[in-house]
């Protein structure tokens, strides 16, 4: 089972990976994104695609494990209240 999920997540990768490939090679076009008042030059929207790709996987890879460190600190706090709520008094 360890094995299969690498694999399975460069299955996903390379899938990515290839739909950008096809989308950027179809859309040659060259747009320009537009934000409040900022514009950017005109690019294709392939690279416009695959750059968004790019920075979500850095951004996923970085933020993953700061989110083990937040929920392994006070995490199971919730849980403690709850096994002093359910405490069985057939013992007594």
């Amino acid at each position: 089972m360890k094995i299969l999920i690498p694999i399975l997540i460069s299955l996903i990768v390379a899938i990515w990976v290839v739909a950008i490939a096809i989308i950027s090679v179809q859309n040659a076009t060259p747009v320009s994104l537009k934000f409040l008042t900022f514009q950017t030059i005109q690019i294709p929207v392939g690279l416009v695609l695959a750059f968004s790709a790019g920075v979500g996987l850095i951004a996923m890879a970085l933020l993953q494990p700061l989110w083990g460190l937040v929920g392994s600190g006070s995490g199971n706090s919730r849980l403690d209240d709850d096994a002093e709520f359910f405490v069985d008094d057939e013992d007594f």
